[in-house]
């Protein structure tokens, strides 16, 4: 595939049992990719959200196994993994060339085993400039790494709004429980939510806590639809929630946290305008349509 011309066969693994948000960007990633008029060909784990949204919008779906990495590998132009599992059976079964997401922020491992699988990809797509420096100090070269944000669709912008609301998860990287400490010092209810699309639509401010954190395809989501944002500094989440620009970063304790919502709840004019300036800046930077674009490009120089 020369860039601008012709069709790619691309196959693309995600193993994920779970539809959070590395599943939500490999389908609609898949999803731009197949309507740019490529053959795509996702392998999601068997009866997972992933497979059965995939099936849902008539995408070709079928089951990630080692056998199917396998041998379909030997027809694909290119297979790209989306997580860590999916990166080791095609590191170690693929025969095609190799693109890899990244979108956590953990170290990488030192051993023998964790220096080969990483030397196997041909390129790296990191979620964020601060995932970039991670695989830079995990020893992967610079040429290698190409930064590719994530992507959400554009919600409607909500209006009146009365809740906090946060992500729902079981996660114990994820900052719950600091959040829900947080809204008992406030007094107020929180509402965790398993649905964000749906709701997002009675949030007045939203608020995402993590102890490490490659970007924040949730918080995106959040300001997709005009919400103001509560994060904490860690990983890549400065990147997209710039202090008193589009959202409120905040330490890592309940009692901070809880100024920061307090600080947007009572200051309306204040979440207004950091809200409006983070859906523009949403609607400018972190389209579907970029994504595709950009992952597009790396994939022309791997197969040029």
């Amino acid at each position: 595939m020369r860039p601008g011309i012709g069709t790619a066969w691309l196959l693309h693994l995600d193993s994920g049992a779970e539809m959070r948000g590395g599943q939500w960007q490999a389908l609609r990633l898949v999803q731009g990719l197949v309507q740019a008029g490529h053959q795509v060909r996702l392998l999601a784990r068997k009866e997972s959200p992933l497979m059965a949204e995939a099936r849902r919008l008539g995408l070709e779906v079928g089951s990630l196994t080692g056998a199917a990495v396998w041998r379909l590998s030997r027809r694909a132009d290119l297979v790209h993994a989306h997580d860590a599992r999916s990166h080791t059976l095609a590191a170690v079964l693929s025969r095609a060339p190799l693109v890899v997401s990244r979108r956590v922020a953990f170290p990488l491992g030192r051993g023998p085993a964790s220096r080969w699988k990483y030397a196997r990809a041909a390129r790296y797509l990191a979620v964020s400039s601060f995932v970039q420096q991670v695989l830079e100090q995990g020893g992967v070269p610079a040429h290698k790494i190409h930064v590719v944000r994530d992507a959400v669709p554009l919600l409607d912008p909500v209006t009146g709004g009365s809740e906090i609301v946060a992500p729902a998860s079981e996660d114990p990287g994820k900052g719950t429980g600091l959040v829900k400490d947080a809204a008992r010092l406030l007094g107020a209810p929180l509402r965790l939510a398993h649905n964000l699309v749906e709701e997002l639509r009675d949030a007045a401010v939203f608020v995402y806590i993590s102890h490490n954190e490659g970007l924040g395809s949730a918080i995106l989501l959040a300001m997709s639809a005009g919400v103001p944002v509560v994060a904490n500094r860690t990983g890549g989440i400065p990147e997209i929630v710039r202090d008193g620009e589009t959202g409120v970063l905040t330490d890592t304790a309940p009692a901070a946290i809880a100024a920061a919502i307090r600080r947007l709840l009572e200051d309306r004019a204040l979440a207004c305008a950091l809200a409006a300036r983070a859906r523009q800046m949403v609607e400018e930077e972190f389209s579907v349509a970029r994504m595709v674009q950009e992952t597009l490009r790396v994939y022309e120089q791997v197969l040029a």
